[in-house]
């Protein structure tokens, strides 16, 4: 499967779940979902709790500047199509603050090709070999302007690092928001998209 933005676990921190702070507890085991505690700190190091269960993010929070620009997106797999002549099937397209990568399908699906889109410019590496499912521009409907909002309201603390596409192997898109905490740890966050939580998983 093609690997996305790094996910190397760190000591993982400050417990909750998406909407409710649950306070610090063991961690849960198997996949969580969005009422399913998360342990991602054993204090509120990175924040205060509120009466009704919601964290205050101590200092300011993410600069809307250092977001991931989801709407690079599109107009990065523009770029690419226009230049490679054709519409493309990809692996993955993934957006950072600064750059978006696309991972082209290659030779039915065995191959990908990393291309890196940045500052209006398109730059590649050579094909290496990948699986999984895949997806075309047109199957992408996600809300730029919503992919975000349900994580940035519950979890205030979080450093939204990346915003990913794939396809999931069975014909159908995901999206997902990789994610650091002040205080240690990470998320990988599936989205809907309109910005609906449909499951936390802690960075593995």
């Amino acid at each position: 499967m093609v690997g996305r933005v790094s996910r190397a676990a760190v000591a993982l921190a400050l417990t909750f779940t998406l909407g409710r702070v649950l306070g610090a507890c063991a961690g849960t085991s198997g996949a969580p979902t969005s009422t399913t505690p998360v342990t991602i700190c054993n204090s509120n190091a990175n924040g205060t709790v509120n009466a009704n269960g919601t964290v205050n993010a101590n200092g300011t929070g993410q600069a809307t500047a250092d977001l991931p620009d989801v709407a690079k997106i599109s107009v990065a797999i523009d770029a690419l199509e226009a230049k490679l002549g054709a519409a493309q099937q990809y692996f993955e397209v993934n957006a950072t603050a600064r750059v978006v990568n696309l991972f082209v399908a290659l030779n039915n699906a065995t191959l990908t090709q990393n291309w890196l889109y940045a500052d209006g410019t398109l730059t590649s590496k050579g094909p290496q070999k990948a699986d999984g499912g895949t997806f075309t521009k047109a199957d992408l409907h996600f809300q730029a302007d919503k992919v975000f909002s349900v994580v940035r309201t519950q979890i205030p603390a979080a450093i939204l690092e990346s915003f990913y596409v794939n396809g999931d192997g069975r014909g159908n898109v995901q999206y997902g928001v990789l994610t650091s905490v002040q205080c240690g740890g990470g998320l990988d966050i599936l989205v809907g998209p309109d910005g609906a939580v449909k499951s936390v998983n802690p960075v593995q």
